[in-house]
């Protein structure tokens, strides 16, 4: 599986280093959390502020598809404080023992979170015990309006799966660019959500090498240019694709920047009809973490208001505190595609723990289905 990440070690700064010396210790003895995060899914200036406000040194290192953070969280010994799995994944992660128990009593901004939204995660983490939500979205169509209208008319289904899932759509589209996530995990509950079944199911027959889902992925499969879940932002943003499967703000992302560099590409993003997926990306501390304190620091400053309205103003991503809403942009507060209207919401789904059966069935499929065989 391809990986964009980055590593980034940040410079304990000159306010932190003297809130450090005044508390007795020096700059060699900072201490230093360790954190592992999707790619850029944090404001500019966060981990800045948090730095200089405790003198704790953030270690921050990158990912862009759960299927790498779970593999080095399940190797064990995986080096990080802090993690955000979405809640679909830390849910069979909480099963195999990975994470610790938050302490709660450290977390004074906690009451901050929709208590909606706890509930709706207890399916995965019953108790709210190991996870308190940080981010959250929905994945959908990010497209190249000019170019999509160009090539399939001023009717183009931009508001259904149909754009991406019908071979005959797709074929006019490959030679302007097409994109999507390489994530099992991700696609194919959209697909089986298309064809009115479970997303979530839990039948083998869904998921064998000749159901109707995979065969549905594979007729598309030669009209795909890439398999990436982080690349496709800068494709849409130039103009090396035109239509991508991807995550709500990452391609608000992709449309900032376009219009940013003022190169005259307009990109727009589609909740498709037929309903989505809605994720819920979370904050766990690793059982195995060495600074457990400074986690529950960084996780409690995250939920201030005037924190989390911030990062979610820079990454476009809906937040779970209630405080946070008037704070926000009015371009992000009152944007449809972060912050899905009611009739919009009734038909989304979230991915249920579905087991490892089905888990490993999956990574078969999408193996068949990416070589092309």
């Amino acid at each position: 599986m391809t990986q964009a990440s980055r590593f980034k070690r940040r410079v304990l700064p000159i306010a932190g280093m003297v809130c450090a010396l005044g508390a007795g210790v020096t700059p060699a003895m900072a201490e230093t959390l360790k954190f592992y995060n999707w790619s850029d899914y944090i404001a500019e200036d966060t981990i800045d502020k948090f730095e200089a406000e405790t003198g704790i040194e953030v270690v921050e290192d990158v990912f862009d598809s759960n299927e790498v953070l779970e593999a080095k969280l399940l190797a064990g010994n995986s080096g990080y404080d802090l993690v955000v799995p979405t809640a679909s994944f830390m849910g069979r992660q909480i099963q195999a023992g990975v994470f610790d128990t938050l302490d709660k009593s450290k977390l004074t901004n906690l009451d901050r979170v929709d208590p909606e939204l706890l509930s709706f995660l207890e399916a995965v983490d019953p108790g709210n015990q190991y996870g308190v939500p940080y981010l959250w979205g929905t994945t959908g169509i990010g497209y190249n309006v000019e170019k999509v209208k160009e090539i399939l008319g001023d009717d183009a289904p931009v508001n259904s799966w149909d754009l991406v899932f019908k071979p005959e759509n797709m074929e006019k589209l490959q030679d302007c660019g097409v994109m999507f996530l390489d994530s099992p995990d991700e696609l194919y509950p959209l697909v089986l959500n298309y064809l009115g079944k479970d997303p979530n199911s839990r039948t083998p027959a869904d998921y064998a090498l000749d159901s109707e889902g995979v065969q549905l992925l594979k007729s598309v499969r030669p009209y795909v240019s890439q398999f990436h879940s982080s690349q496709y932002i800068s494709a849409l943003a130039n103009g090396d694709a035109c239509v991508a499967i991807g995550w709500s703000g990452d391609v608000i992302q992709a449309q900032d920047r376009a219009i940013e560099a003022d190169n005259g590409i307009n990109i727009e993003y589609s909740i498709p009809k037929e309903g989505t997926q809605v994720w819920f990306d979370m904050l766990a501390v690793p059982k195995d973490a060495d600074n457990k304190d400074a986690a529950h620091q960084f996780i409690d400053f995250l939920l201030r208001p005037e924190i989390i309205a911030d990062i979610s103003n820079y990454v476009a991503y809906a937040n779970p505190n209630l405080d946070a809403m008037d704070l926000q942009d009015e371009e992000i507060r009152d944007n449809e595609g972060i912050y899905p209207p009611k009739e919009v919401k009734e038909k989304l789904f979230a991915q249920k723990v579905r087991g490892m059966r089905i888990e490993r069935l999956m990574v078969r499929l999408w193996t068949d289905v990416k070589t092309g065989r």
